[in-house]
C-alpha cells in the first residue's frame, strides 16, 4: 500500500506500474485521503463529486509535471486547487442557469406569453347572444352567418379545436366542415406561423440569457472586470429582448382577407365588406352598451 503520492509517481518511474495503474492509483489515494488534500475542508460528497469530474484531466496532469523542484505532491495539490476553482464556477454558472429559470418560467409564462386560445368553456349565453346580435339576414330572409365564418377564420390563430367544435353548430356548421376550412387556413399560414413561433422561441431564450446576467452579477463581487463585464452584456441583452418584444408586437397572427376569401370561396370584396360591416356593427354594440 502506498503512504504518500510521491510514492506512487516513484514506482511508475521506476516502471514498477504502468500510466493506467498511475492515475487510478492516485485517484484512489485522493479519494481515500482527502484530508492530506488542498480540499480537506470541502464536504465529503462534494469532494467526490469533484473527484469524478476531475478524473479524466489527470492524465493531462501527469503529461504537464516537470521536476523542477517542486514535488510531484506539491504540483498534484496545486493542480487539484486551480481544478477546484474551474469546478466551482462551472457549478455556479449551472446552478444560476438553473435557478434563473426556474424562477422566471413562471412569471414569464403569465407576463410575455401570447393571450390564451379561446376553450369551449367560454361559450355561454353571452356569446350566442352576441353570434345572434351580430348575424344579418339577406333579401329572402335566410339567415345569413357568412360574417361570422369570416371572423373565425380571421382570428384562426387564437381558436383551439374545441371552441371550433362548439361554436360550428351556432353558425349553421357541422364541426368537421368548420375545423377543415380552419386547417386550410393554416396551411396557407404555416409558413408565416412557423416564423412567429421560432421569434417567440428566440424571445423566451433572451428572456433567460437575461435572467442568467443578472443573477451572476448578484454573485460575482461588483469590483471585479467579470461584473463589468456581465453588466455589458446584460444591458447589451436587454436591449436586444426589447427590440424582439417590438417586433413580435407587431407581426400581424390574423389571416389575410385575400386568404380568407380563397377558403371560402367567395370573392376577396365580400369579405372586405363583411369584416367591415361586422367592425361597424361592433363599434355600435359598444356605443349602446357604454350609454347604459
Amino acid at each position: 500500500m502506498n503512504h504518500n503520492i510521491n510514492e506512487i509517481y516513484f514506482n511508475y518511474l521506476n516502471g514498477l506500474i504502468n500510466t493506467d495503474k498511475l492515475e487510478s492509483s492516485l485517484y484512489a489515494f485522493l479519494l481515500k485521503n482527502q484530508e492530506k488534500t488542498c480540499l480537506s475542508h470541502w464536504a465529503r460528497d462534494k469532494y467526490e463529486d469533484f473527484l469524478s469530474w476531475f478524473y479524466p484531466r489527470l492524465k493531462k496532469c501527469i503529461d504537464s509535471y516537470k521536476d523542477k523542484g517542486a514535488s510531484f505532491d506539491a504540483f498534484i495539490n496545486k493542480f487539484l486547487l486551480v481544478a477546484s476553482r474551474e469546478y466551482y464556477t462551472r457549478n455556479l454558472i449551472n446552478s444560476v442557469t438553473e435557478y434563473s429559470t426556474w424562477s422566471a418560467r413562471i412569471p414569464d409564462m403569465y407576463a410575455h406569453e401570447e393571450p390564451p386560445v379561446y376553450k369551449y368553456k367560454e361559450i355561454n349565453s353571452d356569446t350566442e347572444s352576441f353570434i345572434s346580435k351580430m348575424t344579418v339576414y339577406s333579401k329572402n330572409g335566410r339567415q345569413s352567418k357568412q360574417r361570422i365564418l369570416a371572423l373565425i377564420l380571421k382570428c384562426y390563430y387564437y381558436i383551439s379545436d374545441d371552441y371550433a367544435d362548439k361554436i360550428a353548430p351556432l353558425i349553421g356548421m357541422k364541426e368537421k366542415d368548420l375545423q377543415k376550412l380552419i386547417n386550410k387556413i393554416k396551411e396557407k399560414r404555416q409558413n408565416k406561423d412557423d416564423c412567429i413561433y421560432q421569434l417567440k422561441e428566440r424571445i423566451f431564450c433572451q428572456y433567460y440569457r437575461c435572467m442568467v446576467y443578472h443573477k451572476r452579477m448578484s454573485v460575482i463581487n461588483e469590483e471585479t472586470i467579470t461584473h463589468k463585464r456581465l453588466k455589458i452584456r446584460l444591458e447589451k441583452a436587454r436591449v436586444r429582448l426589447e427590440k424582439m418584444r417590438i417586433r413580435l408586437a407587431n407581426v400581424r397572427t390574423e389571416a389575410t382577407n385575400k386568404q380568407i376569401a380563397d377558403v371560402i370561396g367567395v370573392k376577396k370584396g365580400t369579405v372586405d365588406s363583411s369584416l367591415f360591416r361586422l367592425k361597424m356593427q361592433w363599434r355600435e354594440m359598444a356605443k349602446k352598451a357604454a350609454l347604459n
